[in-house]
């Protein structure tokens, strides 16, 4: 497995450049420097690569390496021109910069090898709905060479805006290296998992924390949890939802740390930084997936509400009551304009309120086993920052996101579920994944408390480089018994059941197997490229666009609703009998060609199509070719 791995380090090496040089070039270029620089790099190139492609689709201009690197320079160079204007920007002091450095370090090695064990092989394709679709898109980018917000959704014939920056940098990493689409979707997981998040995880602590010591520790514990970045690569697969959370914390150190250019600066530069940074941070996660939005702007509204009321007699009662009260009333507007521009709810809750809240307060989300010991330093951090003032906003942060969990597990009421919670489909999985951008910083400081309180009771003095080792060893040692002993299969939260491998091994019974895969990837040989095949996207067919880049219909995991494919669905297989399948078929462009991969299997997000399989014997078809149980036939009942 790791040489297979390490066999893709060119690849690996293109897509953190891809999200990083463009914001590591403007965002130095604009005054940042240091974890700052490093952290929100990922969020400005996300958002500059997103743009680029909503202007590239606009007027027509293609989506390649090219146009991209070409692109990134013009942002690079707006960037710098804003920074010589604005000048740089304050830097944040550096107690024990070395734990820092290891932090990220480490954090970086335990979150990839996470993220890699369970993929197990880099070219493995998730063996969930989700997955149909997400690279259907990418093959279509590739195709179309458009990769705007408001053309990937045309994959299936939408028409609607659909946030596409996951999509559009995986496209760029297959045309810069050659690599599959498989084998760029999860090269991206990795640096999405392993660099954008434990960066903007250890950003947020130090810039809420003020200490290099905790935002390392932060980076180290970064994956301790599952639900977060694990999670989002097991359900669903939810690849924008990943890269969207992933970006949350770094965007909000942001606004936090950014509030220091405007206290140290009377001037107006200030105020334009962090005003154009803030920006730059609700872009990217509007184009990244704009659910991620809404907990970046609740956190932030916390915090601008505490800088409020703490400059409340500076600012006057009344002008402060005033901003406060707009923020919120803003929030909830925009809030519940998400929430309802969304499909509803599609989850219904499963636990009672008391078990919803040990849930959080255990990290317990979607029955995962708890997390014994991220949760107690979790909650000794939250008490240190009850006990202190100027950290319970961070408290109050931890409970909203906490807040929100509870309704998703614990309250079917249809305006929650709709109007609260409609952003993520009242979806439990996609909330808790939410849980780790509070809950990982908080364990860092109750890691910090618990070491200093030790070496204090022990009669030890406090030399900071011991008591920060200790704390770094403690880190580590948290994290090699989580990777080595705690497992992580996904939970369904509804049966109250595991499952019994990975979501990425394709066994025999899985969603595509390896002669379906097999076939799919021999397409191309067996069928002429103008040619349209058939197949049940409830099986492995939904695959076949994305492995052989040839028309296989439909392209997503949902079979089209109409009568017409009802009727294929149903009777396909009768087509020499039945002139009435012949006129559905030609709804469909008269295709030549259908995958026999089975019926499929039964339960949510599965169609099974009896029609669409056993075509063996049947009048009207020719086997085409056969792998395994996997079969491709000619439809020959309706020549025209």
């Amino acid at each position: 497995m790791i040489v297979d791995w390490l066999a893709q380090t060119p690849a690996l090496v293109v897509a953190g450049l891809v999200v990083s040089a463009p914001g590591l070039l403007a965002l130095f270029g604009a005054g940042l420097r240091g974890l700052a620089l490093g952290a929100f790099a990922p969020v400005f190139s996300i958002a500059a690569t997103a743009i680029a492609a909503l202007v590239f689709g606009q007027v027509g201009l293609p989506w390649s390496p090219l146009t991209w690197v070409l692109a990134m320079l013009v942002f690079v160079a707006v960037a710098w021109l804003v920074g010589r204007m604005l000048g740089p920007a304050p830097t944040e002091s550096a107690d024990l910069r070395w734990v820092l450095v290891f932090g990220l370090f480490l954090g970086a090695l335990f979150a990839g090898w996470r993220l890699i064990s369970y993929i197990s092989d880099p070219d493995g394709i998730s063996q969930t709905n989700d997955a149909v679709f997400h690279m259907n898109a990418v093959r279509y980018i590739l195709e179309t060479t458009d990769a705007s917000s408001m053309h990937v959704n045309a994959v299936i014939g939408g028409r609607s805006f659909y946030p596409a920056a996951w999509h559009g940098v995986t496209a760029l990493i297959v045309m810069a290296t050659g690599v599959s689409i498989p084998v760029a979707a999860n090269i991206f997981t990795v640096v999405i998992g392993a660099v954008i998040w434990p960066l903007g995880i250890a950003w947020l602590a130090r810039s809420v924390f003020r200490s290099d010591v905790v935002a390392g520790y932060a980076a180290v514990l970064a994956s301790a949890l599952q639900a977060f970045p694990l999670l989002m690569f097991q359900w669903g697969v939810l690849f924008p939802n990943a890269l969207s959370t992933a970006l949350v914390p770094a965007a909000l150190a942001m606004v936090v740390s950014g509030s220091s250019w405007v206290r140290e600066s009377a001037r107006w530069e200030g105020w334009v930084r962090l005003g154009l940074f803030t920006l730059v941070a609700a872009a990217a996660l509007l184009l990244a997936q704009p659910a991620a939005f809404l907990p970046w702007a609740a956190m932030s509204v916390v915090w601008l509400s505490y800088a409020v009321v703490k400059h409340a007699e500076m600012l006057g009662i009344a002008r402060a009551l005033m901003i406060v009260t707009a923020a919120w009333v803003v929030l909830t507007l925009v809030w519940v304009y998400l929430a309802r521009g969304t499909s509803g709810s599609h989850w219904p809750p499963f636990r009672n309120k008391f078990e919803a809240l040990f849930d959080v307060l255990l990290n317990g989300q979607v029955r995962m086993p708890i997390a014994l010991a991220i949760s107690v330093l979790m909650l000794v951090g939250l008490a240190v920052t009850i006990r202190r003032r100027e950290l319970r906003w961070f408290a109050v942060s931890w409970a909203g996101i906490s807040l929100l969990y509870v309704l998703v597990a614990a309250v079917g009421n249809a305006f929650v579920r709709e109007s609260i919670l409609g952003a993520w489909y009242a979806d439990p999985y996609r909330i808790a994944a939410l849980a780790p951008i509070a809950a990982i910083p908080l364990a860092a400081l109750g890691l910090d408390a618990l070491i200093h309180f030790f070496a204090r009771r022990f009669g030890r003095k406090e030399r900071a480089f011991a008591v920060a080792l200790a704390g770094l060893c403690a880190s580590v040692v948290v994290m090699i018994v989580i990777v080595c002993f705690r497992g992580v299969a996904m939970p369904a939260f509804l049966e109250a059941t595991f499952d019994r491998e990975s979501r990425y091994l394709a066994a025999s019974d899985a969603y595509l197997n390896p002669d379906e895969r097999a076939l799919l990837e021999e397409l191309p040989d067996l069928v002429d490229e103008d040619q349209r095949v058939l197949g049940n996207p409830s099986t492995g067919a939904g695959f076949g666009y994305v492995l052989s880049g040839l028309d296989v219909y439909p392209r997503t995991w949902s079979p089209p609703k109409s009568d017409a494919w009802a009727e294929i669905a149903e009777r396909l297989r009768e087509a020499g009998q039945e002139d009435s399948v012949c006129e559905a078929l030609e709804v469909y462009g008269d295709p030549a060609y259908v995958l026999d991969f089975g019926p499929s299997g039964v339960g949510p997000g599965k169609y099974p199509a009896p029609g669409m399989t056993d075509f063996d014997g049947q009048d009207g078809f020719e086997l085409v070719a056969r792998e395994g149980a996997a079969s491709l036939w000619r439809i020959t009942a309706c020549a025209r």
